[in-house]
């Protein structure tokens, strides 16, 4: 059977937990690492702060051991016990990683509702240019 992009996108957000701003600023709080899985000159542009840089066309390559750590396993991101946070631009992609994070054996992985731009227009917190 064959999906357009945005049943795909339907279907993996049916499959996977979306959370929204406030719920991010929670988790951030407790450290809960956040990765932003638009592509480097959209994450360039300005991005969630503190937020990890990796492209939605690599992320099940690179999660456990991603550039931005020096290619170096980051327990926070590699621990697939503990939820992690993605986001993209309006919340698309971050539902597709969500979904490829749960069949990679994440127990948690959360996509941010709105994306980045839901996040701008509840006042969250950006670095980077705006």
């Amino acid at each position: 059977m064959s999906l357009t992009a945005q049943q795909l996108v339907a279907q993996a957000r049916a499959a996977i937990t979306e959370i929204d701003a406030e719920r991010l600023r929670t988790l951030q709080a407790a450290g809960v690492p956040v990765i932003d899985v638009r592509e480097p000159g959209e994450y360039a542009a300005g991005h969630i702060a503190g937020a990890v840089n990796i492209p939605r066309g690599v992320l099940e390559f690179e999660v456990d051991g991603h550039p931005a750590v020096n290619c170096l396993k980051d327990a926070a991101l590699g621990h697939r016990e503990q939820p992690i946070v993605l986001y993209c631009r309006t919340g698309g992609r971050s539902a597709l990683a969500a979904e490829a994070l749960d069949r990679l054996g994440f127990s948690e992985p959360l996509s941010l509702a709105g994306g980045f731009m839901g996040w701008a227009e509840a006042g969250g917190a950006i670095e980077g240019a705006k």
